[in-house]
């Protein structure tokens, strides 16, 4: 073989192993995940004095797994550095029971104006009663079917939750929003937005991990969605305009790897559309 062809190949093994430690390690992250995401929607809606109001959304910790406790460690240092206004945690949190009060211990120094809140994912319901003790213990609000009110100093905003987003039936949540209000759920699995015709302002999910492994950034043989790309990762739109953010989560489940489809941890900004207009 000669010599030009070896280095090739040198340089091609190279810049694979590249791709795969850039795509999909977090521990190179001073973060802790593979990257920050930032999100900005807009709402006529949206009472004026929410306008920059700035959250955070993880889901899909499954801890440990690539989302070691090293990894753990640096996300919540970025999301103090960060001082979201509040965290919203999107489900499936733990590999082992023996890991959840570490995990939640560890979220819960992340201090918030208007708190932490939560839904269960589909890893959680044979632990639900766990989970729920030590989001309790921990200050966490979980919202099971639920819905709260953040409140300004004159006005508010809701946010819902929703228990089990798989069963849409007679029986399943409804999100009774008034028309005057601007509304946040959060539901584990995408789809539900779309199989649920739900009328929100915003639709926060995970569970799809972004399909955790994709060729080229381009095609996930896994999807975790019978809609399959469509609300795979990022900001989409169900058929009634209704925005739905899914983040590539931080963790990983089944396989301990990703290819391509960086581990997230998600910052969205809320806007005011009239301020957002008179300020361009």
């Amino acid at each position: 073989m000669s010599f030009c062809r070896i280095v090739d190949r040198i340089v091609t093994v190279a810049i694979f192993v590249a791709t795969l430690l850039f795509a999909s390690c977090a521990t190179l992250s001073p973060n802790g995940v593979g990257r920050i995401k930032r999100y900005t929607i807009e709402s006529e809606r949206l009472p004026e004095e929410f306008d920059g109001f700035t959250f955070a959304f993880l889901s899909d910790i499954h801890y440990p797994s690539k989302f070691t406790r090293k990894c753990l460690a640096k996300a919540v240092r970025k999301l103090r550095e960060e001082q979201p206004v509040m965290l919203l945690l999107g489900g499936d949190y733990v590999t082992a029971d023996k890991y959840i009060d570490e995990l939640f211990d560890s979220i819960s120094s992340v201090r918030t104006d208007y708190g932490t809140f939560a839904v269960l994912g589909n890893h959680e319901y044979r632990r639900a009663g766990q989970i729920e003790s030590a989001m309790k213990k921990c200050g966490i609000c979980l919202l099971s079917d639920s819905t709260v009110t953040i409140m300004g100093d004159s006005h508010g905003i809701l946010l819902s939750g929703v228990r089990n987003p798989f069963i849409v039936d007679e029986n399943a949540f409804v999100l009774n929003v008034p028309d005057s209000l601007f509304s946040i759920l959060l539901s584990h699995t995408p789809d539900y937005a779309q199989d649920a015709n739900v009328a929100a302002d915003l639709v926060l999910s995970g569970h799809t991990h972004g399909g955790q492994v994709s060729i080229l950034g381009l095609y996930a043989p896994v999807t975790n969605s019978r809609y399959g790309s469509r609300f795979l990762s990022g900001l989409n739109y169900t058929d009634s305009a209704v925005p739905v953010i899914t983040t590539n989560g931080v963790g990983t489940s089944r396989r301990n790897v990703r290819f391509c489809v960086p581990s997230e941890i998600l910052f969205i900004r809320l806007r005011h559309k009239d301020s957002v207009v008179e300020r361009r």
